[in-house]
């Protein structure tokens, strides 16, 4: 059970982060909005975090296992960094209803998880593959929020 109980505390920290952002969800004022070209259902995106999360915890989990000195540390720094910023970015959209501060947050967030998969890749390959779909899927929320921005502005 030790082996597995860092398992529970990524699920748990990851759970948290999707509890904060599940706080501030799409309400009159998103339904509003023009949306941009290729913008998904709404309902789409619950399944969608559902996966990457669960997959950003087992990433996490898996660097965690590795010893010290294979840059551990610094990966799970930029774990944290990421999972902060991702909860920050529903606050930022739907919360204030500022697309614009989300598009300059989102971008800053894309940028830590290239930098967190690369960094994973280096400790734990099958953990750098796990980020790949977030950053793929991240890569896609930045063209929807910087449409979202444009068209509305």
């Amino acid at each position: 059970m030790r082996a597995v109980t860092p398992l529970f505390v990524f699920l748990g920290l990851v759970a948290v982060a999707a509890f904060f952002g599940s706080n501030f969800t799409p309400g009159e004022w998103y339904q509003a909005l023009q949306r941009p070209a290729l913008a998904p259902p709404n309902w789409i995106f619950g399944p969608v975090w559902t996966l990457l999360y669960l997959a950003i915890a087992v990433a996490a989990f898996l660097v965690w296992r590795r010893p010290e000195r294979s840059g551990r540390a610094l990966a799970l720094v930029l774990w944290g960094t990421q999972l902060a910023l991702n909860a920050l970015w529903s606050y930022l959209f739907f919360g204030l209803e500022r697309p614009g501060l989300a598009l300059i947050e989102i971008v800053v967030l894309l940028g830590v998880i290239v930098a967190t998969t690369v960094v994973f890749f280096s400790v734990r390959k099958s953990a750098g593959m796990l980020f790949v779909p977030y950053a793929l899927w991240v890569s896609f929320a930045t063209y929807l929020n910087a449409g979202f921005w444009y068209l509305n502005r």
